[in-house]
């Protein structure tokens, strides 16, 4: 298929350009790794189409031309109703899949230095460190650690140059590559904005209850009959309330409403503060609420609010406290139980960015020390937490910094 330079208005017609780069990308990251050798394919003067090319120049023109209200771009919901939208990722990523695909490699990490200060540094501890390990479990987290962040989840298309680096790290470094992450697999969800070819990496989605293996092959984490209804009827009351012409912003920000399985995910505001304070609180409100009438005890459901998003987890059975929300290290469990994954063979690297994903190094560990991690954080609380959790850490300040790591390791 080909993108032509068109103007882009409504928002709809923004998510259905961002889906065509998504076709074209995974098709130029598929081409890249059917016609590279391992010993080649770091050295990419990559031959694509130039007309491939074009389409991406055409989209990011199409992108750079939605026009400004103030300092933020606006696009139509329908004929009246608009909405602000912050485009850095999907411009900047655009810019830099041109300049990968133009360039290649090599000259691509002298521009990650010019956009991130000390960028060739970082990469270079992260490789000293970590050079001479071959992995058996690579496990990382997706949005903020080995994908910068976006504020919309639908349109965060993977990029190019970060699909053939972690999908090089995953094909030659690594025997069970997985990304975990809080978004559903599809509809939208991990499945809808990646660009890694086909069976390459493992996707767990929903906080990692739900999964695609390598074979392609669909399994889930067993919920309750009981639970299950309870989160059909909060799924139920959430989408009749987002109809609501006040509140159906809410969907259209951030992670918008992702029904997940075992969980729900409904934006607040998003990493621009598209939504006042004060409205942003009060809808809040109001989810606890729906959420207290559903589960008056508690027992089912427990509620985590990011900030930016509310996620509605439903419970399982614990041995101390009777029940607790699924997170990430009961992930990485239920993931080594259900894909044979040997966790007690190390080593492992484990990578993620916020306190939510220090569960999975911890769940690593308990199986074996040789537990690694990167970790993608300026806040040095956080960075202190994960080096006395990980004595064999590295920390970066940006996912970029972390996905060089991978490519120099891989190549």
């Amino acid at each position: 298929m080909m993108i032509e330079k068109h103007e882009i208005r409504r928002l709809k017609d923004f998510y259905d350009l961002m889906a065509n780069t998504r076709t074209i990308r995974l098709g130029i990251v598929e081409n890249i790794f059917r016609n590279h050798s391992e010993s080649s394919i770091s050295d990419i003067k990559i031959e694509i189409e130039k007309k491939q090319i074009n389409s991406l120049k055409n989209a990011l023109f199409s992108l750079e031309t939605i026009p400004f209200e103030g300092v933020k771009r606006s696009l139509l919901l329908d004929d009246v109703k608009k909405i602000e939208v912050d485009l850095t990722y999907e411009i900047e990523e655009l810019k830099k899949d041109i300049f990968y695909l133009e360039n290649g490699e090599k000259k691509f990490c002298g521009y990650l230095e010019h956009i991130h200060s000390g960028f060739t540094e970082q990469v270079k501890a992260g490789v000293k460190r970590l050079g001479s390990l071959d992995f058996n479990c690579f496990i990382t987290d997706r949005d903020g650690t080995i994908n910068n962040y976006c504020g919309r989840y639908r349109s965060s298309i993977q990029s190019i140059y970060n699909a053939v680096f972690i999908t090089r790290f995953a094909k030659y470094k690594t025997a069970n590559p997985i990304i975990i992450t809080s978004a559903p697999l599809n509809n939208p969800g991990i499945v809808d904005v990646s660009v890694n070819p086909e069976n390459a990496i493992i996707y767990a989605a929903s906080k990692g209850r739900e999964f695609i293996d390598l074979n392609g092959v669909r399994k889930t984490y067993p919920i309750e009959e009981k639970k299950q209804q309870l989160i059909n009827k909060l799924n139920k009351k959430l989408s009749d309330l987002l109809v609501n012409p006040e509140l159906e912003k809410f969907t259209l920000i951030g992670s918008g409403l992702q029904l997940k399985f075992g969980q729900t995910t409904i934006a607040r505001q998003d990493i621009s503060g598209a939504i006042p304070d004060d409205e942003s609180d009060k809808f809040l409100k109001l989810v606890k609420k729906i959420v207290a009438d559903i589960d008056p005890g508690g027992n089912n459901f427990k509620i985590e609010d990011t900030g930016l998003d509310i996620e509605i987890i439903l419970t399982i059975e614990d041995s101390k406290s009777g029940h607790k929300d699924f997170d990430k290290g009961d992930a990485v469990s239920y993931l080594a139980a259900a894909l044979d994954l040997s966790m007690t063979k190390g080593p492992h690297l484990i990578c993620g960015d916020t306190a939510s994903d220090i569960p999975m190094i911890e769940a690593a560990i308990e199986q074996t020390e040789n537990t690694w991690t990167v970790f993608v954080t300026k806040d040095k609380a956080l960075a202190e937490k994960v080096s006395a959790t990980c004595s064999n850490s590295v920390i970066v300040p940006e996912p970029d910094m972390l996905v060089g790591i991978l490519a120099c390791l891989s190549r």
